[in-house]
């Protein structure tokens, strides 16, 4: 069953042909910087496993400082907010022993960042959106963790597509216009949650957007399950994603061919965030905002790229610098593709 278009979708569409729009960067590197400390993080919860680094739960525990951050953002000149549920699922959140609490974590996080976006929405009249983000987990339905026996899954598909089911539809009565399912190294794990999002919509009967965004593990332009960013966009356009695109990997100067790549071939929005360049030996970013606002600006000068921002090591700074420097310049125009029979291995197979 098909349903009419989401209002959020059409407004997304609206603007983006008008402009070049401008996503978010880094909560990690954000909350770094508040200098929280455990207690902070597992708050009044009674959690019985130490809390230190599940940032999803500071909704719940210390939600001002994810509030400061969804606004450093807003402020800095980003159209849309990812929420900051990246591990806000219940495999990653067993970790913490957290699980019970996904629901609730989804929840508080779409509805902040739905209520920080409407107040500057309300300010200038600029449509601000809310992504659902949507992590990996630490699981692979693609590959074994186990070198001696190749078949094992520690995951298998049904459990897979329950837990994305369960943190999209969190997000989407939140307040999420859209869910983001981001960070995509392994393809099958990206399809299940495509399939989790069509059980939502079947269950509200309604439009739910899908943003889809692949990371790269090597330099030849493949992600962890081994497939190219062809052979990425083929394997899930049937999805007809509002976005496809890029994050995290390399930086933006690695991503340069793989961003033409796949702005050649894909008929949607192109949406690309990567990090603030490499990390250096501490494991921290150094690119300065400028750097990465001109790398980021070939994009757009040469018709790539239609929603920009940042992933791990970017800052407030870097998107307001992202911003400035596509100011004016025009969004991309979608491919005109010919007809052909599109297929997916590791690599691209087109039957003309």
């Amino acid at each position: 069953m098909t349903f009419a278009p989401a209002p959020a979708r059409t407004a997304f569409l609206e603007q983006a042909a008008q402009r070049i729009l401008i996503t978010d960067g880094a909560f990690g590197t954000e909350i770094q910087r508040s200098g929280l400390t455990e207690a902070d993080y597992a708050g009044a919860l009674g959690l019985g496993h130490d809390q230190k680094g599940n940032n999803d739960i500071l909704v719940l525990t210390a939600p001002h400082v994810i509030e400061g951050i969804h606004r450093a953002y807003f402020a800095a000149g980003a159209d849309l907010a990812e929420t900051n549920t990246f591990s806000a699922n219940r495999i990653s959140q067993a970790d913490y022993g957290a699980e019970h609490l996904v629901r609730d974590i989804n929840l508080a996080s779409a509805r902040l960042a739905r209520r920080v976006a409407d107040e500057f929405t309300a300010v200038d009249g600029r449509p601000r959106f809310v992504a659902g983000a949507i992590g990996p987990t630490n699981k692979t339905l693609s590959l074994s963790p186990d070198v001696n026996d190749p078949g094992y899954r520690e995951v298998d598909w049904d459990g897979m597509v329950a837990v994305y089911a369960e943190q999209a539809h969190a997000l989407v009565e939140g307040g999420a216009d859209f869910i983001l399912v981001e960070t995509v190294f392994d393809t099958l794990n990206a399809k299940a949650a495509i399939m989790a999002v069509r059980q939502v919509e079947q269950a509200l009967g309604r439009d739910v957007p899908l943003m889809l965004s692949m990371t790269l593990t090597d330099l030849s332009g493949r992600n962890l399950s081994g497939h190219t960013v062809e052979a990425f966009w083929y394997a899930v356009r049937h999805a007809r994603p509002l976005t496809v695109g890029l994050n995290c990997s390399f930086g933006a100067h690695q991503l340069r061919p793989h961003v033409r790549a796949l702005s050649q071939i894909a008929q949607t929005l192109i949406m690309v965030y990567p990090n603030a360049g490499l990390p250096n030996e501490l494991g921290e970013y150094d690119e300065e905002p400028p750097t990465t606002a001109g790398l980021v600006r070939e994009w757009a000068e040469h018709g790539q790229v239609n929603v920009l921002g940042g992933c791990c090591g970017s800052t407030p700074d870097h998107i307001a610098a992202m911003a400035a420097a596509v100011t004016g310049l025009a969004p991309r125009g979608l491919p005109d593709v010919p007809v052909a029979t599109r297929l997916a291995g590791l690599e691209p197979f087109v039957m003309a």
